[in-house]
């Protein structure tokens, strides 16, 4: 789960500042405002990880990626090549990291990492990405075990030198050497082991920022239409997919999971969960996903709505259902330690229904399989005020605490713009409220009123007309 992040020199964002992330976190904002960049950013780096070209430090997209940036001019602050893109983050492991060294013998072991890097173009050669400088840090609690990090000689390319605190590398006996260029954005290359008698450790840091981008999963604003009929042969996707495509594919495939949606709840079967979840936001009353025919494998979606005796195929009901049904089953489907980023989940629906959509996330996080806890992390943009509302309504009445729940506006008043972090105390005021953060609804009953009292003058005004 990612604590903190950083972002300096991104496309619209000098510097976001530091970002607290909580298990749901919320940027907000006007429209193109930034905040979908934060979004991009981190899957760009997940895109990089999953690349096969372990040469290349970022990894922009292509056609069937889920985000397309173009080249580094193209994505970096003020398009000025000579800025240097900048990020940090940090995130709690799911299990220690825990190693000795072989030299000392002393015992190391940490909860969390912190990552940090620099990318830019070449000195020379203005085309090409270079690496600047990587880090890592192991922290206990809040004390650093140890530092780890490479940085890249002036004027070269591919010669580095690695730097470290409290931990004494010691090198093989034979020539001196550099080690070669880093593995993408975040890896140490294999020289730095094979120089080394102590340095086996540093495959387990790579190891664990790749397993962070692995969890990293993506619902874009834009979900596939619904369909008649649906095929599935069998497979169990990762996720419904960037547009929501395998939504049903993830129904069929969960079939034999059950779901707590808190400690001391009682667990129920995946399809039941989702669809007591679509009748808490009062869009069905009954859902199912069956079969055509024993000898096909192809299967329809039927709802059957409030008020009525008739089971439907999924298009021929409200647009929001199908809209909303793959991000109730991204949230309930993805594995354990799962991270979410969603952009707009409340799109088309009504606002009770965006309210109740709150609701659901809380459940989420707070969601349980097979006995553990599930320690999903939501990253959500959104335009919401009922979405919002509600979760400050859950903080004030203490049903999810103030901790996990953090939110930032996209603030483009200001040139730069800034990400300011909206204050939410324990009762669920928001202290630094932005001045018509979803409108001007004051504006806009002041002035309806005074037209409201306009009008009237003018009609006790007229005179009075006789046939």
């Amino acid at each position: 789960m990612l604590k903190q992040l950083r972002i300096k020199n991104f496309k619209g964002w000098m510097d976001t500042g530091t970002i607290r992330m909580a298990p749901i976190t919320l940027f907000l904002g006007a429209n193109s405002s930034g905040k979908s960049s934060i979004g991009q950013f981190l899957m760009m780096l997940k895109q990089t990880v999953e690349s096969s070209d372990r040469k290349a430090v970022f990894y922009p997209g292509g056609k069937n990626s889920a985000v397309q940036l173009g080249s580094y001019q193209e994505m970096v602050f003020h398009r000025d090549p000579a800025n240097k893109i900048y990020f940090e983050y940090r995130w709690l492991l799911t299990d220690a990291l825990k190693f000795k060294d072989p030299v000392s013998g002393q015992a190391y072991s940490g909860n969390e990492l912190a990552f940090t890097a620099a990318v830019g173009l070449g000195d020379k050669d203005q085309h090409t990405l270079v690496l600047d400088e990587l880090k890592y840090e192991l922290v206990e609690g809040e004390n650093m075990q140890l530092s780890l990090g490479m940085q890249r000689k002036s004027d070269t390319k591919s010669d580095y030198k690695v730097e470290i605190t409290n931990y004494s590398l010691k090198r093989k006996q034979g020539r001196v050497w550099y080690p070669g260029a880093p593995v993408r954005f975040y890896g140490f290359p294999d020289e730095v082991v094979a120089y080394h008698q102590n340095a086996d450790f540093v495959q387990a840091l790579n190891l664990r920022n790749e397993k962070l981008f692995r969890s990293l999963c993506y619902l874009g604003p834009l979900r596939t239409k619904a369909e008649r009929l649906y095929s599935w042969t069998g497979i169990e996707p990762e996720s419904v997919g960037y547009a929501g495509e395998n939504t049903v594919a993830a129904i069929l495939a969960a079939r034999t999971r059950k779901i707590s949606l808190g400690y001391k709840r009682s667990t129920k079967p995946f399809e039941e969960i989702i669809a007591i979840k679509l009748k808490e936001m009062s869009l069905i009353e009954e859902f199912k996903v069956d079969p055509i025919s024993e000898q096909r494998q192809e299967y329809e979606v039927k709802v059957r709505t409030k008020g009525s005796k008739d089971w439907v195929d999924l298009p021929d009901v409200g647009f929001g259902i199908s809209q909303v049904l793959p991000v109730l089953v991204q949230c309930f489907y993805a594995p354990a330690g799962s991270i979410i980023l969603m952009e707009q989940p409340e799109i088309h629906l009504h606002p009770n229904a965006q309210s109740a959509l709150a609701d659901v996330m809380i459940d989420v996080i707070n969601s349980r399989e097979n006995g553990t806890e599930r320690n999903i992390q939501l990253i959500i943009e959104t335009h919401s005020e009922h979405f919002l509302r509600r979760l400050q309504r859950r903080i004030a009445e203490d049903v999810v605490s103030q901790e996990k729940v953090s939110a930032y506006f996209a603030n483009i008043s200001k040139t730069p713009a800034t990400l300011e972090p909206l204050q939410i105390d324990i009762f669920g005021n928001i202290q630094n409220w932005p001045t018509n953060f979803f409108g001007d609804e004051m504006g806009d009953i002041t002035e309806q009123a005074k037209a409201a009292i306009k009008k009237r003058m003018q009609k006790s005004t007229e005179p009075e007309t006789f046939e």
